[in-house]
């Protein structure tokens, strides 16, 4: 059984007549004749029989016809969505980011894309989560572009460094290292520290952070999410290597400059090589690519 069978099979029995049904097919008659006998045979049993000139559905494919019927409607959804997700100007966007970059970055890149390209139709879907999670997504094709760490690890994922991202020290207003402006890693180290679970992405360059300065930090707690991580420094229950991220701004928490060790890190645009790219996929970055992003 095929696909055109099943057009044909519909039409004869919307026209009830092989002479028309093949000229809407564009086919001879005597093809469409064949198609029909060969589902017939398929299914074992008649479709159709002779009524005068003309030919009507058996009580057999009246219940056929009802799910030929539902089974070509899906089909058309189908191809209609796929066509709208994919098309020249209009399309889906599967884009997935980690915190950090929730609360102006991500929000912000996308408005200014569209505000740009308002001959587009784009809907963008968007879910956030660790660097880890993200990547197991984007290879599960949840996701068709993100923003995340980097992982030398993953050798399939092309990773483009997009932005740059400060580290800072976040402390509580009400403790001993609030006086200072900016400080050594060297000088936090007789302090409880608040740590990014091993499942982020910025845990393993806080690590070597550490071990450039070649203390070993206290950890108290491990945390996933960056808004969270400073909601416990600013209630004290330690201090905080992290992105110096917009929250800060709205928190009872006191900035810390990193003098040493100095090290940069960065936001990637993070890809599947050689995946398929709809037209507005693209575009999108593409608009990424040629822009100074800055966080």
């Amino acid at each position: 059984m095929n696909l055109n069978q099943l057009y044909y099979f519909v039409t004869l029995a919307e026209t009830e007549h092989y002479l028309r049904a093949a000229e809407i097919l564009s086919i001879t008659q005597p093809s469409l004749s064949h198609a029909v006998a060969k589902l017939e045979e398929e299914l074992g049993t008649k479709l159709f029989e002779k009524k005068g000139r003309n030919v009507v559905l058996t009580k057999y494919g009246k219940v056929f016809l009802e799910y030929a019927t539902e089974s070509l409607q899906s089909l058309e959804v189908g191809i209609k969505k796929t066509k709208a997700m994919t098309g020249k100007n209009s399309g889906v966007i599967d884009l997935a980011y980690i915190y950090t970059l929730g609360l102006e970055f991500v929000p912000g890149l996308v408005r200014s894309f569209l505000k740009d390209n308002p001959q587009l139709n784009v809907e963008f879907r968007f879910t956030v989560g660790n660097t880890q999670d993200i990547i197991r997504g984007l290879k599960e094709e949840k996701y068709d572009v993100a923003f995340c760490s980097r992982r030398e690890e993953e050798k399939q994922i092309l990773f483009e460094p997009v932005v740059e991202e400060k580290l800072v020290v976040v402390v509580s207003k009400e403790h001993p290292l609030a006086v200072k402006e900016h400080i050594s890693l060297e000088e936090t180290e007789s302090y409880p520290q608040i740590f990014f679970t091993k499942s982020s992405g910025l845990r393993p360059t806080i690590e070597k952070m550490f071990e450039m300065t070649g203390i070993v930090p206290k950890i108290a707690y491990e945390i996933e999410e960056d808004s969270a991580m400073a909601g416990l420094a600013a209630q004290n229950f330690g201090i905080a290597v992290m992105p110096e991220v917009p929250v800060l701004k709205y928190l009872d928490v006191k900035i810390l400059d990193i003098t040493n060790p100095v090290i940069e890190r960065y936001i990637y645009m993070a890809q599947i090589k050689g995946q398929y790219q709809p037209p507005v996929l693209k575009k999108f970055m593409k608009y990424v690519q040629n822009h100074q992003l800055k966080k």
